[in-house]
């Protein structure tokens, strides 16, 4: 009898297929002398659709509601249905004795294998394949200690609740919105919350009030003095009275050097990557949006299997991984990396508590290089500097701590305080692995907490001795206004939902430390997808780097109950489901809340006064319904769409592109207005979709015509469904104006 093994991706299927020697084509699968191998396209089977229970739901009715189905039905997706009847012909082979479940280890990939194999009845023995890479050693090692699907049914089961208490919830919430306020408005345990946190900066920025401050500064012997309150150690003032009379005393005097110290201060290496760290700090450095990051580490870990699964919370590795860790550097030891990991091979490795903590890792350990050999020249631009960030953060862990002398001085000026403050780099440690190609992040600042209010900028001190008087060669008084809090970028929103206490409207203790130990609004897996359904439903839109909410999110957050806000809700059920996931809770008694709460959500939404109103209606028409048009931003388009949710009727007005102005070398939009598209600048510069072509062309960069098509193609199906892929996709690898002088 022969074993089917069931992968997530067909990448991953071909890859086991070759360490387990498949390789006779078969439908759908690969065939070997012990082994099968097949796979899914990610979910084959999804929950069904209201429609799918009762034909009367197929028009939303609010009479209708809430919908609980006594059990919940699967169906096979339509455009994965071929895939679906491929995998079902070899499950039910009479040659198979037993199925390898080989999707993605944890609760969502659990979930892709188990509907499968309850959709289509199958009840052979399971055994679980438990890997972080998909390498050819991770491979064997994985399939010579295959675990007992028994083992992890308890995952899936708990990965069931949460599809299904998302279904009662999301979808009876989503429609009593929709058909008592007649607009297309959805909410969502997760993404009602987001919004809600995000509402919640801008009133405080709404409200905030800015306050002059006031504070001084002297220069004496070289050196640049702050002035610094005795009692608060402020280096600012909102008195403005009472500066002035210090500045005129400070003038009058000279300075008296009270005390000189310095101390010696070690900066730790900074921790391995988990995901959403990895995703905050690509956002700052290179711009790239959560859902690109995810995207760039699933192709560095499926297709070109050096870096470890990407999916993880966790910033720590395990002590069975310790062993392979020489492997590893070695691997990634080459190009710019062969220096650096060379150092640490030829001697024992420093292995301790702040990265290797078996506690501390859960289904997966912390984003860390495999031992495949890596050919850096075959990975695009976006993939070495996600591959760059990786390989930099786990090879500094090896290295010692920085090491630097701080030296604090202090002054008197009559009666008042004034400090400087510098620091000498004593030994480099951990930060020569970023100094190396000039990058700095990250490097000492980590250390520094201090408030804003009692920083002393950093400078390089002549040495001066306790008791030595200086004259005073310029005294200034400085001012300033305080600042309201930033808006977020992705970056912070990811941070915010990762660690959303702060935004709790409650100070319930125990909820806090659920929000903890649950891991925020979402897990890593979904938050990408969650800010960008957030983009793609025109709840959000960004200014800039900038997100802001729009009139639809604030409307829509006056209108949710008030529950579906709180980021206790998700953090009560992350904690209960983690619990069916251990064995100490049943699934049936969770769901069953879950249908009490669809039951209250929906009656007061029922019972809600409030009104929803269109304030980006258009003078246009939709030429399906005769209704206005509504105008609405997309991520990073500019849309027409009709207000009649049953409509659906929606049209492209521009996008943003990597085109650039030949005159100022800014981004350029796509205008999508009469007979042919048009290139539009902020600047006034104009030109036709045709001549840009012929231009580019002209100059040796020219678009060719499988990218136009493949353009028009896209267009077409994002007039029925709108995504985010804008023009600069089909223009993908181009070197334009000012990059192409770059590379030359």
């Amino acid at each position: 009898m022969k074993a089917l093994v069931l992968a997530e991706k067909p990448s991953v299927a071909r890859d086991i297929a070759r360490v387990l020697g498949c390789g006779k084509q078969e439908n759908g699968a690969l065939e070997g002398r012990d082994y099968v191998v097949t796979w899914a396209l990610g979910h084959l089977v999804t929950l069904a659709d209201p429609e799918e229970y009762d034909k009367k739901y197929t028009k939303w009715e609010m009479k209708d509601l809430p919908m609980l189905p006594e059990k919940m039905k699967l169906v096979v997706i339509p455009q994965t249905g071929k895939q679906y009847r491929a995998v079902k012909e070899q499950l039910f082979r009479k040659d198979i004795g037993e199925i390898i479940i080989a999707t993605d280890a944890g609760r969502e990939g659990e979930l892709v294998a188990r509907w499968i194999l309850e959709k289509s009845g199958c009840g052979k023995p399971v055994r679980r394949l438990w890997i972080s890479s998909v390498t050819d050693k991770a491979i064997r090692e994985g399939f010579a200690h295959l675990k007992d699907g028994r083992d992890y049914y308890n995952l899936y089961r708990a990965a069931q609740a949460r599809a299904e208490a998302d279904w009662l919830v999301g979808i009876n919430g989503t429609r009593a919105l929709t058909c008592k306020y007649n607009a297309q408005l959805s909410c969502g345990r997760v993404q009602t919350p987001t919004l809600a946190i995000i509402a919640k900066r801008e009133e405080q920025i709404r409200s905030f009030k800015p306050q002059e401050y006031y504070g001084i500064t002297l220069q004496a012997g070289g050196v640049n003095w702050t002035w610094q309150d005795s009692k608060s150690g402020s280096c600012r003032s909102f008195q403005k009275e009472r500066m002035e009379e210090i500045l005129k005393q400070a003038r009058q005097s000279s300075l008296e050097i009270m005390s000189v110290t310095a101390k010696p201060k070690k900066v730790a290496p900074q921790g391995l990557y988990d995901l959403t760290t990895l995703q905050r700090e690509a956002n700052q450095k290179y711009g790239f949006s959560a859902k690109e990051t995810l995207n760039i580490m699933q192709r560095l870990y499926e297709n070109h299997k050096v870096l470890t699964y990407p999916r993880t919370d966790s910033r720590h590795i395990g002590k069975d991984v310790v062993p392979t860790l020489k492997e590893r550097l070695s691997a990634c030891g080459t190009g710019p990396y062969r220096k650096l990991a060379g150092a640490l091979l030829n001697r024992p490795l420093p292995v301790n508590g702040s990265f290797v903590d078996d506690k501390k890792v859960s289904d997966h350990h912390a984003i860390i290089p495999t031992e495949q050999f890596v050919q850096l020249d075959h990975m695009t631009n976006e993939e070495r500097k996600i591959y760059d960030m990786v390989v930099r953060r786990f090879i500094s862990v090896f290295y010692p701590p920085a090491v630097y002398e701080q030296t604090v001085m202090e002054a008197r000026a009559g009666k008042e305080l004034f400090a400087a403050r510098g620091r000498t780099v004593k030994e480099e440690g951990w930060h020569a692995v970023y100094a190396q190609n000039g990058d700095l992040s990250g490097g000492w600042e980590e250390e520094d907490e201090e408030p804003e209010e009692k920083k002393i900028r950093e400078q390089l001190l002549r040495p001066h001795t306790r008791g030595e008087r200086l004259q005073i060669d310029k005294a200034s008084l400085t001012e300033g206004k305080t600042k309201p809090p930033a808006r977020f970028t992705e970056a912070t929103l990811l941070a915010a939902m990762e660690n959303p206490v702060k935004y709790m409207e409650s100070r319930d203790a125990a909820a806090a430390r659920t929000l903890g130990e649950t891991g925020g609004l979402g897990t890593v897996a979904t938050r990408a997808d969650i800010i960008e359904k957030l983009f793609h439903s025109f709840l959000m839109e960004k200014r800039g780097n900038e997100i802001c909410l729009t009139s639809k999110a604030k409307q829509l957050l006056e209108l949710v109950p008030e529950d579906l806000r709180k980021p206790e809700l998700t953090a009560d059920w992350e904690m209960k489901l983690s619990r069916i996931a251990a064995g100490g809770l049943k699934q049936e008694s969770f769901l069953g809340g879950i249908r009490e709460y669809t039951r209250q959500i929906v009656e007061e939404i029922r019972r809600g006064e409030g009104a929803f109103r269109h304030d980006n209606l258009t003078n246009k028409i939709c030429p399906r319904c005769g209704k206005r048009l509504l105008a609405v931003n997309g991520k990073n388009s500019k849309m027409l769409v009709c207000q009649d949710r049953e409509c659906g009727y929606r049209e492209t007005v521009s996008r943003t592109t990597n085109a650039r102005c030949p005159k100022c070398h800014k981004k350029m939009e796509l205008v999508m207005k009469g007979a042919e598209e048009t290139f539009v600048c902020v600047c006034g510069y104009k030109e036709r979709l045709s001549a840009f072509m012929a231009r580019r062309e002209k100059e040796g960069a020219g678009v060719n015509k499988r990218d136009v098509q493949n353009y028009l193609r896209r267009q077409q199906k994002e007039a029925k469904e709108p995504v985010n892929n804008a023009f600069a996709q089909a223009l993908a690898g181009l070197k334009l104006d000012g990059e192409k002088k770059e590379g030359k």
